[in-house]
């Protein structure tokens, strides 16, 4: 009875490992495919770079997300046309489909 117990313990939990460390990924909600999530992790990484060369968004405080080629912008920047060259990059990088600029502007200044 005990080993019973025990081996339908060590089922359990085997299958419910691999559900509570995928429930968070995109891939694992079928939001995605893995093809997609690569896409999308390329395309946050070239507008990152971008943004860090380019002298006018000094890209440390932007975030940047993907998500099937949509793009999201957040964070900080420290003027208007910061703020608007940066959704330039953004659109003007390969694979992506629509940006959201969600940048803020320092307030108080």
């Amino acid at each position: 009875m005990k080993k019973q117990i025990a081996c339908l313990i060590v089922t359990a939990s085997l299958v419910a490992i691999p559900l509570t460390l995928t429930t968070g990924c995109a891939v694992a909600q079928h939001r995605e495919t893995a093809g997609q999530y690569t896409d999308d992790k390329e395309i946050a990484a070239r507008i990152k770079t971008a943004l860090y060369a380019d002298p006018t968004t000094k890209g440390t405080e932007v975030s940047v997300q993907s998500l099937r080629g949509q793009v999201q912008l957040s964070g900080f920047v420290e003027s208007q046309a910061a703020k608007e060259r940066a959704g330039q990059i953004a659109a003007s990088t390969p694979g992506v489909v629509q940006v959201y600029n969600n940048l803020l502007l320092p307030t108080g200044r």
